[in-house]
């Protein structure tokens, strides 16, 4: 993630775009994800949702098996907890 955003997310069009280009096509194939966040120190609660809400709207929080959330800081584990539960309380 780190080449892909820097070193704080907060770009919601980037994170829509790694949703549609990396993601949704990853998971529509049935593989699993990877989203490295080594050196990236911070997000933004809307980088997040943009980045992650449509799979688990689509899939419900089973497709959580499938995206792996490598080497976050806490700041970035919290940010994605709260997106992750938000999410699953709409579902």
């Amino acid at each position: 993630m780190l080449p892909l955003i820097g070193s704080f997310g907060e770009n919601k069009d980037r994170a829509r775009d790694l949703r549609l280009e990396d993601i949704m096509p990853t998971l529509e194939s049935g593989g699993d994800i990877v989203l490295d966040f080594k050196g990236v120190d911070s997000v933004t609660q809307s980088f997040i949702h943009a980045l992650i809400s449509d799979p688990i709207r689509r899939y419900g929080s089973v497709v959580l098996d499938h995206i792996l959330f490598k080497d976050c800081t806490e700041n970035v584990r919290k940010i994605i907890e709260i997106v992750v539960d938000y999410m699953q309380e709409s579902e």
